[in-house]
């Protein structure tokens, strides 16, 4: 038994050999700095707090309406497929390590006839020269089929391999899931916005058509000439033909929400305009240091891929080596089935054997050089993830720096452009201006209005933005159940996205 113990704690650290390259985290390409004014970026933490929907998303309805699309949205559904597929591709990997045991019975029975002398020795079965009947024998075995010892770390590498491209199907769900909430978040500001613009085409129609009264009961009285009819029916089939090309909007808008939602949604859950909506949009907090990038989920799942990639490496090197294989049985055989398991039916064999590559044709340096190129594509994809979120996260905060003062000058010009119209009308009816001047009022407060709505759903998208692109939404939150499989082992230090490499 000592031995026995010996030989196999031998063989434990034998198969716990691997011929992978340690793995470092590649140092990001990209400055540690956003090249924008630091004064717009508020904070000073180099990690970003992990937040839900919920946290940046304050509006009731919408929050009703994410949870809706998070349960049927057939986008979260593929990649959620995609996770349960790289599992179970894992466990078969896994599974590769250990040896496959199998248990099998059998009867044998043999017929002599009478003719044709011994069928055997009398020793062995005590039969005669010109007898005649039937032997049987029973048997009843466990057996180890071909396992492979792993001395050389080739199958751990593609358990592995096997285990870190689930990772990152994972990382690849979470990335999917934060662009459905943005997607969904930005359809539905982009619907009020919409009906927001319906209004005001709407209202500036029925003022339009006020004027045209006022103007042909001018004509009619021989006040005004039939240039100002003529000028202010311009404005009144500009705001008419865009009231119908926003109803098209509107009504196409709600067809995107649903289908990104997945199912139809109550009118009662829609947004009526976006004047309400500002306040119900919170910001996600952004640290100085771009290290926060490393948790966004696309860059996790470019890490994730980067380490199958260095253990494929492993595998590679490994087919170099002797593959040493153990085929081998235990179990029980008698002539009798009543004595079959007794002690003296006990039967054992071991075939062991061992391949080693002499000549392949190049095969398995083709292979290694392979795998070499592929860890190098899998560095330039981590770091072009890496530039790429920088870019995105860049450009949301440039934005940001300066929206504000747009924002508060596209106000004060609807607010003057208000004015100036009730002026310039006043000024018409009482004969002091021409029509013109009026017109001229009526056309830059209904531009000044679209403005400025434009510019709060700009201010919106911009928020939404700097969620998506900072992952600011948490990794795993929500995740509708997988199909019932086991679960692979779990690494907590290996689903940080920050933490220290694994070596």
């Amino acid at each position: 038994m000592k031995r026995t113990a010996a030989v196999a704690a031998t063989l434990s650290l034998l198969t716990s050999c691997t011929l992978e390259p340690g793995y470092h985290r590649p140092r990001p390409a990209v400055s540690p700095q956003w090249p924008v004014d630091a004064a717009a970026v508020q904070g000073t933490d180099t990690t970003l707090p992990a937040v839900t929907y919920r946290d940046i998303f304050k509006d009731p309805n919408l929050q009703v309406i994410i949870a809706q699309g998070l349960e049927n949205g057939q986008d979260l559904r593929i990649a959620i497929a995609n996770v349960a597929s790289a599992r179970a591709q894992y466990h078969v990997a896994r599974a590769e390590i250990f040896p496959e045991v199998d248990a099998s019975g059998r009867t044998s029975t043999v017929h002599r006839s009478s003719a044709g002398g011994t069928l055997g020795t009398g020793a062995e079965n005590g039969s005669t020269a010109g007898s005649s009947g039937t032997d049987t024998t029973y048997s009843a075995s466990l057996g180890v089929t071909s396992f492979e010892l792993d001395l050389f770390g080739r199958l751990r590498s593609l358990n592995n391999a096997a285990f870190n491209e689930y990772l990152a199907t994972e990382a690849g769900f979470a990335a999917a899931r934060l662009t459905l909430v943005a997607n969904i978040a930005e359809a539905y500001y982009t619907l009020a916005a919409d009906r927001t613009l319906l209004a005001i085409a709407e209202d500036t129609a029925r003022t339009a058509e006020r004027s045209v009264a006022l103007t042909r009961a001018r004509l009619q009285g021989g006040v005004a000439p039939r240039t100002d009819l003529r000028q202010a029916e311009t404005v009144l089939d500009q705001a008419r033909a865009d009231q119908a090309s926003r109803t098209t909007a509107v009504m196409q808008d709600r067809n995107a929400l649903e289908l990104l939602v997945g199912a139809p949604i109550e009118e009662a859950r829609l947004p009526t305009g976006i004047e309400q909506l500002e306040a119900g949009v919170g910001e996600v907090p952004a640290g100085l240091d771009s290290r926060i990038l490393l948790r966004r989920p696309d860059v996790v799942q470019a890490e994730y891929q980067l380490r199958a990639a260095n253990a494929r490496i492993g595998a590679a090197r490994a087919a170099f080596f002797p593959t040493i294989s153990l085929t081998s049985a235990v179990g029980f055989a008698s002539t009798a089935l009543s004595t079959l398991f007794t002690h003296g039916a006990f039967t054992w064999s071991a075939t062991p054997s061992a391949g080693l590559p002499i000549f392949d044709a190049g095969r398995n340096i083709g292979n290694l050089h392979y795998a070499n190129a592929q860890r190098d594509l899998a560095i330039a994809s981590y770091q072009h993830a890496i530039q790429t979120a920088f870019r995105e996260v860049s450009d949301a905060l440039a934005r940001r720096a300066t929206i504000a003062n747009e924002y508060a000058a596209d106000l004060n010009l609807q607010q003057a452009a208000a004015d100036t119209l009730a002026l310039s009308t006043a000024r018409y009816r009482e004969g002091i201006d021409p029509y013109l001047n009026t017109l001229d009022a009526e056309r830059s407060l209904y531009t000044a209005r679209r403005t400025f709505t434009a510019i709060r759903l700009t201010r919106i998208q911009n928020l939404i933005s700097l969620y998506q692109t900072l992952g600011g939404d948490a990794l795993i939150t929500g995740r509708p159940p997988l199909p019932s499989l086991p679960h692979p082992r779990r690494d907590k230090a290996a689903l940080s996205p920050i933490s220290s490499p694994r070596t």
